[in-house]
């Protein structure tokens, strides 16, 4: 319990692209899911009609995890009265929460439904997080820059509930002030259709024309992994812990929930009573979970412990995937030797047949082919492959992992029952794990039995719950002599008894409300530039009653967006090039540097004081 007593909920928050993916996450062992919607997402390709998105509100909710809707793109004033009609038509299904990213939302006549703001809102500092707690958010989604400092210090100045990526695909940008993919495809981040420009292929020039880098993929983060700091960050305050992936599969949901969901079960349990779980059930896995195992492009823990540039405690501190923006998958061994039709690997490995495989070739261009056959240690490709002795292979396709994972997964409510012997018969009380309780008193005349197996019978009856979202888990008796039951009867009985439970529980729902009014407390910026995503009557409305001037349109209103900054990274080229004037006398090229794509250069400029990098039109 913390300091008032209060056993704090812990939230695992995972991505559903659709609802296999959401109904995956769910029975993996997620507390809550995030999904987009029709419109206004900022995943454009991952939206979902209504029917699909009340289907999964209502498969959620049987496990009373909870269901949010991404509404988190900024909106014209053409598309308002749409947006109202989303906030209200997901309140209406069921929706337990919207993520935004638009301050025009908070101008409009919104249900009773709690507001998240997304970390588009670029929440990095503790002002403008308080002044989001002030506004009436009721959890904000941090940057996924901050270090654990700098999370703990948001914490003692801040009361809002605070939700942190643990697991993911990073944005080498600061979210929600990226300008690139509108910049390069017309393209807007902010509107749901970014095209990952950060995935791109680039070369680095220096003023004089010198090139230091030919076609790497030199803003290609790797990918967010802070499994081993769950721990630290629960007892920074931290409730909600958010996994990225709303496009990805449901194999990859399943096996990365699932490995959460275990690790975040042990620090509960150990707990002594502080932390409990935020939904029910319990989670039965057919599949051994393995974060190598599933989409990865090699793993950092990014800056949760500082600068990775100078913290020897940081898990790595090369931040890029150079060679590939791909995923590798788990390393298998270095090849061994290589003959007309099959190689070998240097190791035991478990590959089977129909497998993907990957290797960096010649060209450092990763390549791959699948399996056709595995022969004790000979690897039989599909096709013909330029594999060398020495090179690393990795599997980044597990064919017999993904069919478990598949299908290895349930999750089932526990309900104890107990039986009462009345006067004119008996009666029969279910009671979940969460307190709910439905009991019927059934009419029966009593024979006794011939034996006193008459518990086993119940038992065996009772605890036939096919395909409900409950399992028995005990039985409690309270005959006075043994009674012969007949089959039927008990059969009966559980089959009114279960379905009002699933009712009662149902009616139930823990759902949270929240009240939303027009504030006045001060923004901490006076006058807003095109980086604070003003596109819209109502944002202008809502900064100027709250104090600010906004001075500039959106970046995706403007005609002229020539000398714009694109993005501001805390990724530093100029640490990559061995030129960080913390550490080193910098090698001789000439300033500024330029990323070079698709024949245009855009150029770099260096905040050293801030550790930050800065991409310009």
């Amino acid at each position: 319990m913390n300091k008032t007593g209060e056993i704090k909920n812990i939230e695992l928050l995972a991505p559903a692209r659709n609802f296999e993916a959401g109904r995956m996450a769910v029975l993996a062992g997620a507390d809550a899911v995030y999904i987009g919607g029709p419109q206004f997402g900022a995943r454009a390709e991952a939206g979902n009609s209504w029917k699909e998105i009340e289907e999964l509100v209502r498969f959620a909710h049987q496990y009373y995890v909870k269901i949010y809707l991404a509404l988190n793109t900024i909106f014209f004033d053409q598309e308002s009265s749409a947006f109202q009609e989303a906030a209200n038509k997901a309140y209406s299904i069921g929706v337990d929460a919207l993520i935004i990213q638009d301050m025009g939302i908070m101008e409009m006549d919104l249900p009773p439904i709690p507001i998240i703001a997304s970390t588009q809102c670029h929440n990095y500092e503790s002002e403008h997080i308080k002044f989001l707690e002030e506004a009436g958010f009721s959890r904000v989604i941090l940057a996924r820059e901050l270090s654990l400092e700098q999370i703990k210090k948001i914490r003692r100045e801040t009361k809002i509930d605070l939700e942190v990526f643990v697991h993911g695909a990073l944005c080498v940008s600061f979210s929600g002030r990226c300008y690139f993919s509108q910049a390069l495809a017309g393209r807007s981040a902010n509107r749901g259709q970014c095209v990952q420009a950060c995935r791109l292929p680039f070369s680095l020039v220096d003023d004089a024309g010198k090139e230091l880098a030919r076609d790497k993929f030199l803003l290609s983060l790797k990918d967010l992994n802070l499994f081993s700091h769950l721990r630290e960050l629960i007892e920074a305050g931290v409730t909600s812990f958010k996994i990225e992936g709303r496009l990805k599969n449901e194999i990859y949901v399943g096996n990365v929930v699932a490995e959460y969901r275990r690790e975040l079960d042990k620090i509960i349990a150990e707990s002594q009573g502080k932390y409990k779980r935020a939904s029910s059930g319990a989670i039965e896995l057919g599949f051994e979970p393995d974060l190598e195992k599933t989409f990865n492009r090699g793993y950092t823990d990014y800056f949760f412990k500082g600068s990775p540039f100078f913290n020897k405690d940081s898990k790595n501190n090369v931040l890029i995937s150079l060679d590939s923006q791909k995923s590798l998958g788990k390393f298998m061994g270095k090849v061994k030797e290589v003959k007309s039709d099959y190689f070998t690997l240097d190791r035991a490995h478990d590959l089977k047949n129909a497998d993907g495989l990957c290797w960096f070739d010649a060209k450092k261009e990763l390549t791959g082919v699948n399996i056709n056959v595995v022969d004790k240690d000979r690897i039989y490709p599909a096709r013909e492959v330029s594999l060398k002795p020495g090179n690393d292979v990795y599997r980044n396709s597990d064919m017999a992992f993904e069919r478990l994972v598949q299908n290895g997964v349930k999750r089932r409510v526990a309900v104890s029952f107990s039986v009462k012997e009345t006067e004119k018969g008996f009666k029969v009380t279910a009671k979940d794990e969460d307190g709910n309780e439905a009991e019927g008193e059934y009419a029966f005349v009593k024979t006794l039995a011939r034996n006193s197996e008459a518990e086993k019978s119940w038992i065996q009856q009772f605890s036939k719950l096919g395909e409900t979202v409950f399992f028995a888990k005990d039985f409690s008796f309270k005959f006075e002599k043994p009674y012969f039951f007949p089959l039927s009867i008990l059969n009966q009985w559980r089959r009114s008894l279960v379905p009002e439970l699933s009712r009662i529980r149902s009616e139930n729902y823990p759902k949270v409300s929240a009240v939303h009014s027009k504030t006045q407390n001060p923004y901490p910026a006076k006058e807003l530039d095109y980086t604070f995503n003003v596109s819209n009557s109502l944002a202008r409305e809502f900064y100027q009653r709250h104090g600010a001037r906004v001075l500039e349109d959106s970046f995706e209103q403007q005609k002229e967006v020539g000398g714009k900054k694109l993005m501001t990274t805390k990724h530093c080229l100029k640490y990559f090039l061995g030129a960080c004037l913390r550490k080193v006398k910098p090698p001789e090229f000439k300033e500024p540097l330029s990323l070079v794509y698709g024949g245009k250069a855009y150029r770099l400029s260096f905040d050293c004081a801030k550790c930050q990098m800065e991409i310009w039109n």
